[in-house]
């Protein structure tokens, strides 16, 4: 008889302001470790994933039927407390039933995950942990010989060769990946860590400073095997070397693969290299996000961005000149006020940005930053749903709550819903995306008016 192993994604809490209205992408990690499981355990064993994003068996009944030896997540900081309560339901209906957890804030805040009802945390190379656990499993060995085990499995690895992701673990799931107007949707991950050193940002602690990168023609044998036409490459910053991304075009090229591409990339390489972004575009290249973070020289020198406002603007004109779409991302500090907002506003419409994420400061957990803030908290650290960059979590300086969040409303509306904005998305995208994005707007913007009438 098969050893049952479920890999779940949890459902985000009803408290966290969603992105999932407006994108769900695949959990990547978990097809990872679908198809890494060895040859010697895999005729042993049976996974599945469950995506609770898009399943619509309740968890209970998947637990129930299944009977798993063993359960294990994937999330965020804000699924920490769902996790939580998903174990103990684990544990509570499937008698001797073992539960471990794994992610990026795993990772970097491992102990967020101490509970009772989890056995493992897989704070570093969680492929080969996984992989641990079962073995260990498999041998009747107990949870405490198994946590020796994983102990002993030495430090983080800063190399990645693995057997790329199994994208037919989420066959049922596929058609319901998307992010905005890239339907449907596949991710993949070239590189790991960020080369550069912003104070506010998490992604550099996941791999503790250290930046390195998959060899490109792997990338792109993976991606040959993607049936999704649009892909999302979610590098924490994909465009970094020339020389890379030459030869990943030089690539696609040879082999004649065509795909529609979404990346992150800084200011400063968009405003430096309009040539190679021209290039791109022709072998694909749709969409950037770039963290523009601020119009304000002192936010952009706190933050270490090492970019300024000029800079920010460049690389709006040259995407804009491409015809690459541009998400911008900003953050709003503690100290806003409402003129700051009216001259943010008006700076991204004369800019003529159609897409912006705006986000309040938050000092995440694991951070540079969160000690420095740590006293201006407006919840308990433990209010892990809440943590999602997109609530006020740090006490406004300049005004209240409920203003700072109406502030945000009106931002966005002011922003985005330019009737110009909305005609060119309709000839560009078409009436039924467009109205799936409002209807995931429209949930957002709900969720930001519930916060706007209850303040705190």
């Amino acid at each position: 008889m098969l050893m049952e192993v479920l890999l779940v994604r949890p459902k985000p809490d009803k408290e966290t302001i969603g992105l999932q209205h407006v994108m769900v992408c695949e959990p990547l990690e978990l097809e990872y470790l679908f198809s890494n499981v060895p040859e010697e355990i895999r005729s042993k064993v049976r996974v599945e994933i469950i995506d609770m994003i898009l399943e619509r068996e309740s968890y209970e009944r998947i637990l129930t039927r299944l009977r798993p030896a063993l359960v294990v997540f994937t999330g965020y900081i804000t699924h920490v407390g769902l996790i939580k309560t998903m174990c103990a339901t684990a544990k509570e209906l499937v008698p001797g039933v073992l539960t471990g957890v794994g992610g990026v804030h795993a990772e970097v805040v491992a102990e967020d995950f101490v509970a009772p009802d989890i056995d493992f945390v897989y704070s570093r190379n969680g492929i080969d942990g996984f992989n641990e656990t079962l073995r260990g499993m498999l041998a009747n060995r107990n949870v405490e010989q198994i946590k020796a085990a994983l102990d002993e499995m030495g430090d983080k690895k800063m190399s990645f060769s693995y057997r790329h992701p199994d994208r037919t673990a989420v066959s049922r799931y596929r058609h319901g990946y998307y992010y905005m107007f890239h339907s449907p949707c596949a991710l993949i991950k070239t590189s790991f860590g960020c080369p550069y050193n912003c104070s506010f940002c998490f992604c550099k602690e996941i791999t503790g400073g250290t930046y390195f990168t998959r060899e490109i023609e792997d990338v792109v044998d993976e991606l040959a095997a993607i049936a999704e036409k649009e892909i999302y490459i979610v590098d924490d910053d994909f465009l970094y070397s020339v020389a890379r991304i030459r030869e990943f075009l030089s690539l696609l090229e040879k082999r004649g693969i065509e795909k529609h591409f979404l990346v992150y990339g800084r200011a400063d390489f968009v405003s430096e290299n309009e040539d190679l972004l021209r290039d791109f575009k022709r072998q694909g290249l749709r969409a950037v996000i770039v963290g523009i973070e601020s119009i304000r020289t002192r936010d952009l020198e706190s933050y270490n961005k090492r970019t300024d406002k000029e800079l920010n603007e460049k690389a709006v004109k040259v995407l804009k000149a491409l015809d690459i779409e541009l998400y911008a991302t900003l953050i709003l500090p503690t100290d806003f006020a409402k003129t700051d907002f009216k001259e943010l506003t008006a700076w991204l419409r004369r800019q003529d940005v159609r897409f912006v994420n705006l986000q309040p400061l938050t000092p995440l957990p694991g951070t540079g930053i969160f000690e420095q803030y740590s006293a201006q908290l407006l919840y308990p650290r433990e209010r892990y749903e809440m943590w999602d960059m997109a609530h006020v979590v740090l006490k406004p300086e300049r005004m209240g709550i409920r203003a700072f969040y109406w502030e945000i409303v009106k931002a966005y509306y002011r922003i985005i819903m330019r009737p110009k904005h909305i005609l060119a998305l309709v000839i560009k995208y078409g009436i039924a995306d467009n109205l799936k994005m409002l209807l995931g707007s429209s949930a957002v913007s709900l969720q930001y008016l519930k916060k706007v009438i209850r303040g705190y």
